[in-house]
């Protein structure tokens, strides 16, 4: 069953009427307006610092551009969502000004952070939290007849990490996201990925028992959003710190392309393209 689903799993957003085909996978940089997100060089402080830095991505090879005014690392303190929107804005406002082909996610698990964002131009929202950190998204992201990320977490980046007895983890996936993309279908919600959140609420075994069964989550026949690049998961497991990880990121993403990712969520895009590439090569 699983199979037959993935061999029809959708394969296009629909992007304000515009189809992106993601017959063969693609990638998403991280740009991340915060002053405490995990990896250092993924911060970006200014307008013109984020319009350098999608450039970079572009020409690199990516076509989403994910931006987060909201660390998510364990731990991470609380932004308020006027400050979120205030640093969102206007990046938004500048890379789809300087850069109308490129599709832009914003990275919140607020409703009125998700509607500020797309309002300023962004394409999608990908939610951390799959609507469960605010009862009011699934219908804000119905209403915004936008494409939607719901990912796997339990409880919030302060507590998650506290939060990883499972059963089985892969059922424990399933139940949690048929639950929510029959809710969304329900209010309309035609173009959902889903993340099985690499890093959130889940321990460093998990997380190589969750790649290692990665395939099970066609059943949804979705796209399937992978975001490995430089966690804990892989520089713990190696020695060294997230800003050694690349070779190990490099390693995971191609191991989840070989499984079915769809979206590579990084912060090293020319790597992440050159995977790509190799994987599509051997297969064709």
């Amino acid at each position: 069953m699983a199979k037959d689903t993935f061999l029809n799993a959708k394969r296009t957003l629909n992007i304000r009427g515009r189809l992106v085909d993601l017959s063969t996978p693609a990638v998403m940089g991280i740009l991340n307006l915060t002053p405490d997100s995990f990896y250092g060089e993924s911060r970006v402080a200014t307008v013109e610092q984020a319009l350098l830095r999608t450039e970079a991505f572009v020409n690199e090879g990516a076509s989403f551009i994910d931006i987060g005014a909201y660390s998510s690392r364990p731990g991470a303190v609380e932004v308020h969502s006027d400050e979120e929107v205030s640093r969102l804005t206007p990046v938004v406002e500048a890379i789809v000004k300087r850069f109308p082909d490129v599709v832009i996610s914003v990275d919140t698990f607020r409703s009125k952070v998700a509607r500020e964002a797309v309002q300023a131009g962004a394409h999608l929202v990908n939610d951390i939290s799959a609507g469960d950190l605010d009862e009011a998204m699934f219908a804000t992201v119905a209403d915004l007849k936008v494409p939607y990320i719901i990912m796997h977490m339990r409880g919030n980046p302060q507590t998650m990490q506290t939060l990883t007895d499972y059963k089985d983890l892969n059922l424990e996936l399933i139940d949690y996201f048929s639950a929510r993309i029959a809710k969304l279908k329900s209010l309309g919600v035609n173009d959902i990925m889903i993340d099985p959140g690499f890093g959130f609420a889940k321990t460093t075994d998990q997380n190589y028992e969750l790649l290692n069964r990665l395939e099970d989550l066609h059943i949804f026949g979705l796209p399937l959003l992978v975001g490995v690049s430089r966690k804990g998961m892989i520089y713990k497991l190696l020695g060294g710190s997230a800003g050694e990880a690349l070779n190990g990121t490099t390693v995971v993403n191609t191991i989840a392309l070989l499984k079915g990712a769809t979206i590579l969520r990084v912060h090293d895009v020319k790597a992440a393209s050159e995977c790509i590439a190799i994987v599509k090569n051997m297969k064709k």
